[in-house]
């Protein structure tokens, strides 16, 4: 039996948001419950989730996380598991979003490069995370369908 690269692409953005989802859904139990967030590497993550750019527009950047890795995980695991493949619409949609969420990693890492200089493995692990979904999504999308839409 012979997998598909795009299965093995989509599988492998599935587990790369499910891990995201992990990760924020942590970073949200400890912030709930007031435990301090204990980096793995010798940074200061309970500083930094807990800082005044830990919120965006008053949501927290944990829930953020948590719907959009949901989001994601959810939307390549129906598309794994349905024969049909997703709309190019649809595709498109889920680009636009790992594009985001990319772009706002990147505003993050700033934050903590530049403002708070501080850091966070967490942060980092999920920042790297969302620029391989994004990687991923790029590579799966079929740029010709997109035209496609266009010129009909």
């Amino acid at each position: 039996m012979t997998i598909s690269n795009d299965l093995l692409i989509q599988i492998a953005i599935f587990i790369l948001a499910a891990s995201g989802f992990l990760i924020a859904s942590h970073i949200y139990r400890k912030k709930t419950k007031q435990n301090p967030l204990i980096c793995p590497i010798k940074f200061d993550c309970n500083t930094v989730v807990n800082s005044d750019y830990s919120k965006f527009f008053g949501t927290p950047v944990e829930i953020l996380g948590m719907l959009y890795y949901a989001f994601i995980a959810l939307s390549y695991l129906f598309s794994i598991l349905m024969p049909n493949p997703i709309s190019a619409f649809f595709s498109g949609f889920l680009l636009a979003a790992s594009t985001a969420a990319f772009l706002f990693s990147l505003y993050l890492m700033g934050i903590l490069a530049f403002i708070l200089k501080k850091g966070c493995s967490w942060c980092f692990l999920s920042a790297i995370l969302c620029t391989l979904i994004f990687t991923l999504s790029a590579i799966y999308y079929n740029f010709g369908s997109a035209i496609q839409i266009f010129t009909q």
